[in-house]
């Protein structure tokens, strides 16, 4: 079997618009919401994304979407597969079902209870790994090799990063006059395509990120001019615990994405704020993008601000409260 292609290059902004009308007859439009409670809570005007809303739950539909249809007749009739913990899984098993394709999706151990039930209601063929990097990349390419599906990976891929970005740009034809958009960062699949995105409307929008504490290595790599090495992820956010990718890291270096980092009970606070004040149940990962608006006032006063919720797959017997 030969070895897999890799996608890790950067999107163009019109690799996202391409994008944009690849995923349109299967992606839903999502709503913008907004609250005054929580703009004068903020100093800022605030626009919520509501990505919770899209097919699966959360915004992974988008990149999984764009790397299916991405595919050729031959490729695909071979099918797909990724590792993932819960959304992205999700996503391309939905994405998949579009096409009539298999997905493979390896999933770690320890992963949410909820978000692996939505894989396979998804109809992926599920693939079970220890709770480590390695161990779901080995598998994911013992996989590949054996059935000759496509890697997709969750972030580190063009396809994958150009689909995310629609989600912004999405944003901003429905807004408009946006000063700044923020996105939780995990491996920054969702920031580097919305930066992309973001910056090929107008270069003037500064993009923001949102990480947990207990995950900072973006915001550790950007302040050292250099990616960080492995760490061990110690947060409640479960779909931001992973290792920024270096392709991601570069797009949100060259982009001056600004990072800011929230502790768990910051995100908890914004979590149940979003609850009460939208009547939307979003999860922690996404909160975070709340959370650190709040955290800052000073830098988004006066702002109009377009935050992205991300996903919506909540285990209400498992709340964070």
């Amino acid at each position: 079997m030969s070895q897999p292609v890799l996608h890790a290059a950067l999107p163009s902004f019109a690799n996202v618009q391409e994008a944009a009308a690849r995923i349109k007859p299967y992606a839903v439009v999502t709503p913008v919401l907004r609250s005054q409670v929580l703009n004068v809570l903020s100093g800022a005007e605030l626009s919520f994304k509501c990505e919770n809303l899209q097919r699966g739950g959360a915004f992974k539909f988008r990149g999984a979407c764009n790397a299916v249809w991405s595919l050729d007749d031959e490729q695909a009739a071979r099918g797909v597969v990724t590792h993932s913990s819960g959304n992205h899984g999700n996503a391309l098993a939905l994405a998949a079902a579009t096409r009539g394709i298999p997905a493979h999706v390896i999933v770690p151990d320890g992963a949410v209870r909820t978000k692996v039930e939505a894989i396979e209601r998804a109809g992926a063929i599920l693939h079970r790994c220890a709770n480590n990097q390695a161990a779901r990349e080995a598998k994911a390419e013992e996989v590949r090799a054996a059935t000759g599906a496509e890697l997709v990976h969750p972030y580190a891929d063009a396809r994958v990063m150009a689909g995310q970005g629609t989600a912004v740009l999405e944003l901003l034809q429905q807004v408009g006059g946006l000063d700044a958009v923020i996105t939780p960062v995990g491996g920054g699949g969702l920031n580097a395509g919305t930066a992309i995105a973001a910056h090929g409307v107008s270069p003037q929008i500064a993009v923001h990120g949102a990480e947990p504490t207990g995950a900072d290595d973006t915001a550790r790599s950007l302040a050292a001019g250099q990616r960080v090495g492995p760490f061990v992820p110690d947060t409640i956010c479960d779909g931001l615990r992973t290792l920024v990718g270096e392709a991601n890291f570069e797009a949100l270096r060259m982009h001056r994405v600004e990072v800011t980092t929230v502790t768990d009970e910051e995100v908890i606070a914004a979590m149940r704020l979003l609850w009460n004040e939208l009547k939307i149940v979003v999860e922690t990962s996404s909160a975070t993008v709340l959370a650190a608006v709040l955290k800052r006032p000073e830098r988004f006063k006066g702002q109009q601000v377009g935050l992205i919720l991300t996903g919506g797959n909540v285990d209400i017997d498992a709340l964070p409260w």
